[in-house]
């Protein structure tokens, strides 16, 4: 069968850092172009490649293929819909839309498509993270009745672009608000009620740059947490359970090593050196060997669900539960209440 065409919508970090490498190590995948208003940067790391001013010009006479949407937060939504519209297979990346009635929008057209519609949650495949799963699977820690999940960055200094400023999508809890939610309902499921803190902290601050949510699940709490001014020392991970804690330091390798250039495939691509720890009351812990991370099963596992012989590894009714989530902790913390994620109005 022959490689299904792929555009590639933005090449900004998240295209150029994960998806444009992501795709070219597939071999299911054939990245025909970008669509990108700096063709000379396109032209530096993908020569050959075509490149569009726009996405309308990209679609002009196709009728099937796979459209990745990489661009700022608040073109999901429209992009999306053009690509499906047009026949296209859906990826967008990470958060799905703004709201929630966005998403509901694009999952109803692309049932009326026919097309797989996929959001690049890419964090599933965190090596951190699969072994967390490994462990409860196996009732290492016994019954949770705790977990603290941060996904922090030190950047004292606010930047000029989208993301810190006061724009639709703006703001932490947009950017990596997801990857914390996305993991936590793959776990646990959708909680009964969300708390939500959002803060801007650092000089010149528009937007979210601190966040802390609370997920309530019976006899079970979440607590999710993101900083842009944290210069280390934190775990990423540490659950408590009824059998025993596991305590994790430092985030998945593999974002740093495709920004220094190396590839899937390559060897130890998706290793940790740093295994974590387990404690049970006061013996002496146990390091748990990390499993390895692998963010090429994403787009291997999409290509062959277009192609019929697999499953949508990030359907885009989970995605829209991570939106659920994201807008209730975002209106809690406008409130300063508890908020039921099911019962936010779809236009959150």
């Amino acid at each position: 069968m022959n490689p299904i065409a792929t555009l590639l919508v933005g090449y900004g970090y998240a295209g150029r850092t994960f998806h444009a490498p992501l795709i070219q190590a597939c071999r299911d995948l054939h990245l025909e172009g970008v669509v990108s208003g700096d063709p000379a940067k396109v032209a530096a790391d993908l020569p050959g490649a075509r490149v569009w001013p726009d996405l309308a010009s990209a679609l002009q006479g196709r009728t099937q293929g796979l459209v990745v949407i990489a661009t700022p937060n608040a073109l999901h939504a429209r992009q999306a819909r053009q690509a499906l519209e047009a026949g296209m297979h859906v990826v967008v990346d990470k958060p799905f839309t703004v709201t929630v009635a966005e998403g509901q929008a694009l999952i109803e057209c692309a049932r009326a498509a026919g097309r797989e519609l996929a959001v690049f949650h890419n964090r599933r495949w965190d090596g951190d993270f699969l072994t967390l799963r490994k462990l409860l699977q196996d009732g290492r820690l016994g019954r949770v009745v705790a977990l603290e999940s941060r996904f922090d960055r030190f950047r004292p200094v606010r930047r000029e672009r989208w993301r810190e400023q006061a724009v639709a999508g703006g703001g932490l809890w947009f950017d990596l608000g997801p990857h914390l939610v996305d993991q936590a309902l793959q776990l646990f499921g959708m909680p009964q009620r969300v708390h939500g803190q959002l803060a801007m902290l650092r000089d010149g601050a528009e937007v979210d740059d601190w966040t802390q949510v609370t997920l309530d699940y019976p006899r079970c709490k979440l607590t999710l947490s993101a900083s842009m001014v944290v210069g280390g020392g934190l775990p990423r991970f540490a659950v408590h359970g009824t059998e025993a804690s596991w305590i994790k330091h430092g985030l998945d390798l593999q974002e740093s090593r495709l920004l220094a250039g190396m590839r899937p495939g390559a060897d130890g691509f998706g290793d940790d050196p740093q295994a974590g720890l387990l404690y049970a009351g006061g013996s002496t812990p146990v390091g748990v060997p990390p499993l390895p991370g692998g963010y090429e099963a994403f787009y291997r596992e999409l290509a062959q669900a277009i192609q019929g012989e697999g499953r949508n590894p990030v359907p885009a009714t989970e995605a829209l539960d991570v939106m659920r989530v994201i807008a209730a902790a975002a209106h809690s913390a406008s409130c300063g209440d508890w908020v039921d994620p099911a019962a936010r109005p779809a236009a959150a």
